[in-house]
């Protein structure tokens, strides 16, 4: 599970630095840059990771195959992937430009919206490669390949900060490009990502003498319907989760620039070690999945209670380090009065929810491997949109708690997602083995 793992979560971080990076290099540009970065991204994601979902049912397929020993059959799901990838990307691009023209309209002061709105515009040109990359990335992990995943975030990660460094400020002659300069960065380590990532399963195809290219499957209408079986409500999962933290990001909008600028940062560290259990997560689909292609239940069971409590062990770390030193942690992006004033609570009320938050990412993460992506969709729909997030709202505006209220809306839709996917897989995961 570690030896798994770890390049799994190595490459969540490094994709959650792509954000980081963003937000630091924008930083110096002021808090209406760090805020218009943020709502940038908050749009982008909603959408393109709803794409990126649909891909996830490749986590059940491929690793049960490669359980089965059917190395043809995972060659196969990876070109069901590509081409779900191509037709999902042109509905993806539509809503992401639509959504980059209505900053405006929902109140957002106009110093974040008009820059806000032109980031977005310029980042939805990375979101085929994003897919392309997301799908490959479920291919390799699923044959067990995941170094290579982190290998390519490195690269991608390293591109990025240069082309932070280039376009946002206009160094080596380049123009002066602002947060535009970082959504072109974003774009140009993307299309990095999804080549490097194709580069790497031609290589593996190559070499276990079955030619990716030469071999290439044909779209077929019963494959691409049974991955968005499974891939739909992964997809609304995901949707539905990340929405819900957007849509936060959207309401503190409509507090002062600060107040936004405040939540992006402990927003972003709560993302950073929220990485960690997904990369874990990522595993747990995988493992659970090789054990149930390969009919040994027990291991598969054994798989998914070692994966939660290596994400959880995580998380409790991480929540000991947000309570101890919260002002250092936000200094690192800004030493502003404002935000330093309100940051250290916001971090208090993220280590508040550290431990739920890696027991549901986990729990999802096995269930996927048995091939189960309803109940977690379910699970977030209620925890977050019937109840976390209309409390969050009415503590934040009516009952006059500002972005505290928000957040504790929030934590309390963790604990009540993590509680009913845990009782999920002690329940299906008792079956198979019984």
């Amino acid at each position: 599970m570690v030896t798994l793992a770890v390049p799994v979560v190595l490459s969540e971080l490094g994709w959650m630095a792509q954000g980081v990076v963003d937000t630091i290099m924008v930083g110096r540009l002021g808090p209406a840059a760090i805020g218009a970065v943020a709502l940038g991204n908050a749009v982008f994601y909603t959408p393109s990771l709803f794409g990126i979902g649909l891909l996830l049912g490749l986590d059940t397929l491929v690793a049960q195959a490669y359980g089965r020993k059917d190395y043809d059959g995972c060659h196969r799901w990876l070109a069901q992937g590509i081409y779900l990838a191509l037709a999902v990307t042109p509905l993806v691009m539509a809503a992401i430009w639509l959504a980059s023209l209505g900053y405006g309209r929902f109140g957002i002061s106009a110093e974040v919206a008009e820059p806000a709105g032109s980031y977005l515009r310029m980042l939805n040109w990375g979101t085929l490669p994003l897919l392309i990359y997301g799908g490959t990335r479920r291919y390799l992990q699923g044959v067990g390949q995941v170094r290579v995943v982190t290998v390519t975030f490195v690269g991608a990660n390293l591109l990025n900060w240069l082309g932070n460094w280039v376009l946002i400020y206009g160094h080596w002659g380049a123009p002066r490009m602002g947060v535009d300069g970082s959504a072109l960065s974003t774009v140009v380590a993307r299309v990095f990502m999804g080549l490097a990532l194709l580069g790497f399963a031609w290589k593996y195809e190559r070499k276990r003498g079955h030619p990716l290219f030469k071999h290439w499957a044909g779209p077929s209408l019963e494959k691409l319907k049974q991955l968005v079986r499974l891939g739909a409500p992964a997809a609304g999962q995901i949707v539905l989760e990340v929405g819900a933290w957007n849509g936060a990001t959207l309401a503190a909008g409509w507090l002062t620039p600060a107040a936004l600028a405040t939540h992006q940062i402990a927003l972003n560290y709560a993302a950073l070690t929220y990485m960690v259990p997904l990369g874990v997560s990522a595993a747990a689909a995988v493992s659970v999945g090789h054990a149930v292609g390969a009919g040994d239940a027990g291991r598969a069971r054994r798989a998914g209670w070692l994966a939660l409590g290596l994400g959880t062990g995580f998380m409790l770390l991480a929540a000991v380090v947000f309570l101890v030193a919260p002002g250092p942690l936000i200094a690192l992006y800004t030493s502003a009065p404002e935000v330093m004033a309100v940051g250290p609570g916001l971090l208090g009320l993220a280590a508040a929810f550290q431990i739920f938050d890696g027991i549901q990412i986990v729990s999802t993460g096995a269930l996927r491997g048995l091939g189960e992506t309803r109940s977690p969709m379910v699970a977030n729909l209620v925890g977050y949109w019937a109840l976390g997030l209309p409390l969050g709202l009415g503590l934040c505006f009516w009952a006059g708690w500002g972005i505290y209220g928000l957040w504790i809306g929030l934590t309390l839709a963790l604990v009540v997602i993590a509680s009913t996917l845990l009782w999920r897989w002690r329940r299906d995961s008792d079956r198979l083995v019984g």
